[in-house]
């Protein structure tokens, strides 16, 4: 039995990756167990206790599990192998899971013990910590927030596009009275470099919104802000327990607003799940979602065409990658020197770098990145493939250089993955982004599409209805990794630093092919 403990920290989660693989519950296992060996077979509870880790089955009890599931018990006790779909997988959504084994250390108790640690020790806010929560709330959930949608719509009731005046009625109907003030950009600190801020517009409880009287020149940014505070008082009833609306500074808000220290406060998440809950409304109200879906197909799915509509580039993107019916989108709002405002991968796109520190060695061929430096137009669209350790992927994006109210320079990159594409259209996506990375690898890291593998891609443009997609094809395609020092190329990029990793890894593959 000791001997079961120890080797045991696993055999949980491998039980109920393998239940649910069989499409088995709880009670299902437990009547299986009693068909066999009524005597031995646990309870629904018991089985819930072995899963989750806090109880170890008898060596008698894991060879019943074992007979049901035709297993050798060694199976569920050896950690070597991997859980099968309870390996570090992508979950829907696109967010990489772990096991959380041994599921002791992952009690409720010890997290909330080892988070702030955690968190002082890393130098990281409590608000970032509440944002990367958000994110993958959002990219498990799909981006489907179906009651903000419903509460969005029953105040626009789906009218569409919504003019200032349009807000400005809503405003009043809802009992907000819009007072302006002046303010011009100030400098402020954020992180290791000084940025400029401007508080555009804030809320004031019970129902007054102050508005920087600069937004009256600027109406896709006065929508915005308008529809935001709409949805902080239809949603809370206005209580004011809301961020203001600021550009600069840390995660796009104003470096004077809220604790940027380190550690977590209740008021950070709060905060932070609110903030998300009136951005996502505010988009939902302007951009309903099925006459948006319309206009984005006469379109084509131009972002630029949302100036039509008074509508931010950023208002368009993020929607679009919410009405589309297809599902495998990425969005980047990134500030030099490397810092990303917001993100979403619904596609699992492996990121090179985030919104808690700037990398040292981020790859300069994603689109963003070489955008961000303003040597390369002011937008563009580009096909890529990412080489993530042995995998490789195929992405298009289009990217847009833009600057916040402040005058900040930051650039908007929206995207899709195109292998589901290929395959939904009778494609081996495999072999088409075989043949792009070889031509790419021969010519050192960009080359022009092969033709086979571009007349496929134009046929996923037409179906996706997607211009910058055949617009891309215009183009070099590129490869890109996460990290320049995992740089796939023959030759590294310039300025590449060694990967101290990849190095240690050699050494040891060398040592030991010349063992006898």
């Amino acid at each position: 039995m000791p001997e079961l403990m120890r080797r045991g920290h696993f055999l949980g989660t491998k039980l109920r990756s393998l239940r649910k693989r069989n499409g088995l519950t709880l009670e299902e296992l437990s009547v299986r167990c009693i068909q066999r060996n009524a005597g031995l077979a646990p309870s629904v509870s018991y089985l819930s206790m072995i899963e989750s880790g806090k109880r170890m089955p008898s060596p008698a009890l894991l060879e019943l599990l074992a007979a049901v599931f035709q297993r050798p018990p060694g199976w569920f006790l050896d950690e070597s192998a991997e859980p099968e779909a309870a390996a570090a997988t992508a979950a829907a959504g696109g967010v990489a899971r772990i096991p959380f084994e041994p599921a002791f250390l992952f009690s409720k108790s010890l997290l909330q013990a080892a988070i702030p640690e955690l968190l002082a020790q890393t130098g990281t806010s409590g608000r970032q910590f509440a944002h990367l929560l958000i994110r993958s709330h959002q990219e498990m959930s799909r981006n489907d927030f179906p009651d903000l949608e419903r509460a969005a719509e029953s105040v626009g009731e789906r009218r569409f596009p919504l003019g200032v005046e349009d807000l400005m009625r809503l405003a009043k109907r809802y009992g907000l009275e819009i007072r302006w003030f002046d303010r011009k950009p100030v400098l402020a600190r954020d992180k290791d470099r000084e940025v400029r801020s401007m508080v555009r517009s804030f809320f004031e409880a019970p129902g007054v919104v102050y508005a920087n009287r600069a937004l009256q020149s600027d109406p896709a940014r006065l929508k915005f802000d308008l529809a935001a505070h709409i949805a902080h008082k239809v949603l809370h009833g206005g209580d004011g327990l809301k961020s203001p609306h600021a550009t600069g500074g840390e995660m796009g808000g104003s470096p004077e607003g809220g604790s940027g220290a380190a550690g977590l406060e209740p008021q950070d998440v709060l905060h932070a799940w609110r903030d998300f809950e009136c951005s996502f409304f505010a988009g939902a109200l302007l951009a309903p979602r099925v006459p948006f879906r319309r206009f984005l197909a006469r379109e084509r799915y131009r972002v630029e065409a949302g100036e039509k509509l008074e509508l931010t580039p950023a208002v368009v993107m993020r929607r679009m990658t919410k009405v589309s019916p297809y599902p495998y989108w990425h969005f980047f709002d990134a500030y030099p020197p490397g810092y990303l405002r917001a993100v979403y991968r619904g596609n699992g796109i492996p990121l090179p770098w985030g919104n808690l520190a700037q990398v040292s060695d981020p790859c300069p061929n994603w689109a963003v990145f070489r955008m961000i430096d303003g040597q390369h137009g002011e937008s563009g669209s580009q096909i890529s493939v990412l080489r993530d350790g042995e995998q490789s992927l195929l992405y298009c994006c289009h990217s847009l250089r833009v600057r916040d109210m402040a005058g900040n320079p930051h650039v908007l990159s929206v995207g899709v993955d195109l292998a589901p594409a290929l395959d939904a259209n009778g494609v081996d996506s495999a072999a088409t982004v075989g043949a792009i990375l070889s031509e790419c690898l021969h010519r050192r890291g960009e080359a022009r599409i092969p033709k086979d593998a571009a007349q496929a891609l134009d046929a996923v443009a037409n179906v996706l209805n997607i211009a910058w997609i055949a617009d891309a094809l215009g183009s070099p395609a590129r490869v890109i990794c996460p990290r320049s020092a995992r740089c796939p190329r023959r030759e590294r990029c310039e300025h590449a630093p060694p990967s101290r990793a990849r190095e240690i890894a050699d050494v040891r593959e060398e040592i030991l092919g010349r063992e006898p």
